[in-house]
């Protein structure tokens, strides 16, 4: 499959028109390869070490959720990442793809995987922007589960390097319904609330946020930006290999930019 058809493809199913203003959905670098057949890595974020990868395995496409172009840009110098990154991209003849908003919205996108992961079941967007489809999902544990039980299906299946929730949950509480939503969630509290869920999986949450949560009735369970997204850039790898694409990997030089203590 040519990288034409690969992106035809994928924008059937998640639509870049869908992609909030703010955010930047699409090509990020086009160096003339929508011809060549597909040789495909998969990414969390587009890093230099994923270009490095990238050129190691001679893919041509970077297929990245986060944007590599956040901002207008008012220059590229040496020495900047994004500059070098650019640079590589040409030189190497490697384009760069971010499906950003728009693959958070789709079945099988960031927040349905979570969804799937949890087993939840009778599943809505939180906040529906179209037919079906929206900005996270609330469905039912069934059976329902202590909290405790919950947070520990959570670490096994993310793997978070770091879990933390509201410190006066009680971890014996039976819980039955859970919204999820990948990456940076926390504005959606007051929208979680409103969909009944009792525990909130989410990323990204400053300490008044716990405070707005738990002043709510609401559990909220933060696993880190990257162990909430990456799963769903696993499943995106698996819908490509399911194509007829010549060559299709997930990345293994994605990072999580946050470190930990074992103190």
């Amino acid at each position: 499959m040519k990288i034409a058809d690969l992106i035809t493809w994928f924008e059937e199913w998640a639509n870049p028109a869908w992609c909030e203003s703010w955010d930047n959905c699409g090509w990020q670098i086009e160096p003339g390869v929508l011809e060549q057949e597909a040789r495909v890595l998969v990414c969390l974020t587009p890093t230099l070490s994923v270009m490095a990868e990238a050129i190691a395995l001679h893919a041509n496409l970077i297929f990245a959720h986060h944007p590599l172009i956040f901002n207008p840009l008012k220059s590229l110098r040496t020495g900047e990442a994004l500059a070098e990154m650019a640079r590589l991209a040409f030189t190497h003849n490697i384009g760069i793809y971010s499906a950003h908003t728009n693959f958070d919205q789709v079945n099988d996108g960031t927040a349905d995987v979570l969804a799937q992961m949890l087993h939840l079941q009778a599943v809505s967007p939180i906040v529906p922007t179209q037919l079906g489809l929206g900005y996270g999902r609330v469905g039912m544990l069934q059976p329902s589960l202590k909290l405790q039980e919950l947070l520990t299906t959570i670490q096994t299946q993310l793997r978070p390097p770091k879990l933390i929730f509201s410190p006066t949950a009680d971890l014996q509480q039976e819980i039955s319904r859970v919204a999820v939503l990948g990456g940076s969630g926390a504005g959606f509290i007051s929208a979680v609330v409103k969909t009944n869920a009792q525990a909130y999986l989410t990323a990204d949450c400053k300490f008044h946020q716990f405070q707005e949560s738990r002043d709510q009735g609401l559990i909220l369970i933060d696993v880190g930006h990257y162990a909430s997204e990456r799963p769903a850039c696993d499943r995106l790898a698996q819908k490509f290999q399911s194509l007829d694409l010549d060559w299709v990997q997930l990345s293994q030089k994605d990072e999580d930019f946050r470190q930990f203590s074992s103190d």
